[in-house]
């Protein structure tokens, strides 16, 4: 039996942890909610819609409105200085987002429709992921089952939240049975995976837009000394989220190409002279959004950054992807190889379990790496299947 009722999208997360099946309006009808996660504090900006009977809403600066022009982050809309025409259930209304000058808590919910938006006061908006956290704490969590020594250190997601992934991924689970588990089972997975060669994981947290380079070297020099650790890889999540050593950002003199390619360029002096990889993610720009060709030239804020990475590549999800539970990755810059080899392919994604899987080969584009995706037709995308709760819902 489905209730309907508005509440805080603070108390979703309350909501699934009491067993309820939640729904959100959004311009499809009502989605399910999927997850929920808290990303700590981030810059505010906030939307103020010409209409007085919408409430301001306030949001990170990664946030996505939909609007006349595309998906727009309410960073982005803040430059223009303009009203914008922003989607609501009556049709397009005009707004205008600025920055606030503060700081707020941000929390994220991911909901289980190939367009991914819902409506946020009344304005249809956009979990902004295609899965770079998920990508890196798989990664992560591959590079502990070899026996190395991971630093993974989070900009946007707390400390709590990105263990989880992990544990989710090493243990074989879906995230959300994690904290269901009793003492004994919990025992005997952490047993199982001691077993293995696996390496040592320390995640550390720090605020958005708070730590730069130099925190980070700081960082490392503090755990060699203290805790004899020495990782053999980091993942930064993620590069727009931190600071720079040399620039000012937000509210002072210098652009945001600027900021962001000195970020770029610090964390690779950084990885040189630490000699250790360190990977980290970066978003597209409106133009590359839900775009299945994306190139160089959709790096957001900052074509500095491709111009300094040594290697990069892009996460691509689309209506029919989505369908299959799968993503496309393509190269879009490889100094170690040639990028043509292997330009695109297609990896399975199970959500509930923080992994990615290999699909069968009639699934690939490597034959014909001009062409889109061929998508998979087994049986193999539709093997994950995760069982829905069987309790009363609630509507948001």
């Amino acid at each position: 039996m489905w209730r309907e009722k508005e509440v805080a999208i603070a108390e979703v997360q309350t909501l699934l942890d009491n067993g309820y099946e939640v729904e959100v309006d959004s311009p499809d009808g009502f989605v399910t909610v999927t997850d929920y996660v808290y990303k700590g504090y981030h810059d505010e900006f906030m939307l103020e819609m010409e209409d007085p009977t919408f409430e301001n809403t306030y949001v990170s600066g990664e946030h996505l409105f939909e609007t006349t022009l595309g998906w727009m982050t309410a960073r982005e809309l803040s430059k223009t200085n303009n009203t914008v025409n922003i989607l609501t259930p009556d049709g397009y209304k005009p707004g205008i987002v600025s920055y606030t000058n503060n700081v707020c808590p941000i929390v994220d919910i991911t909901v289980d429709h190939p367009n991914h938006r819902y409506y946020t006061n009344g304005v249809s908006s956009h979990n902004t992921g295609v899965g770079k956290s998920m990508f890196m704490c798989h990664h992560a969590a591959s590079v502990l089952t070899q026996g190395k020594n991971v630093l993974y250190i989070t900009l946007e997601m707390a400390e709590e939240r990105i263990a989880e992934r992990i544990d989710a991924n090493l243990m074989n689970i879906p995230i959300d049975q994690i904290e269901n588990m009793s003492y004994d089972q919990y025992s005997n997975k952490i047993d199982k995976i001691a077993k293995r060669n696996t390496g040592k994981l320390i995640i550390k947290e720090y605020p958005t837009g708070a730590a730069h380079a130099g925190h980070f070297r700081a960082l490392l020099e503090e755990l060699q000394l203290k805790r004899d650790f020495v990782p053999d890889i980091i993942f930064l999540d993620y590069l727009n989220n931190a600071a720079s050593s040399r620039m000012k950002g937000l509210g002072g003199s210098i652009n945001t190409y600027s900021l962001v390619k000195s970020i770029a360029e610090e964390i690779r002096g950084l990885s040189i002279e630490f000699n250790l990889p360190i990977v980290t993610a970066t978003q597209s720009n409106r133009d590359g959004f839900g775009n299945s060709e994306v190139d160089l030239n959709n790096t957001s804020e900052s074509f500095g950054v491709p111009a300094t990475a040594d290697m990069m590549f892009a996460l691509i999800a689309t209506e029919e992807l989505d369908n299959l539970g799968q993503v496309m990755v393509k190269q879009l810059k490889n100094r170690y190889a040639d990028p043509t080899t292997n330009k695109r392919f297609v990896l399975g994604v199970d959500k509930a379990k923080m992994r990615f899987y290999d699909v069968e080969e009639n699934a690939q584009t490597l034959m014909q790496p001009d062409a889109g995706p061929v998508f998979d037709s087994t049986n193999t995308a539709g093997r994950i299947a995760t069982e829905r709760k069987d309790f009363s819902g609630v509507k948001v």
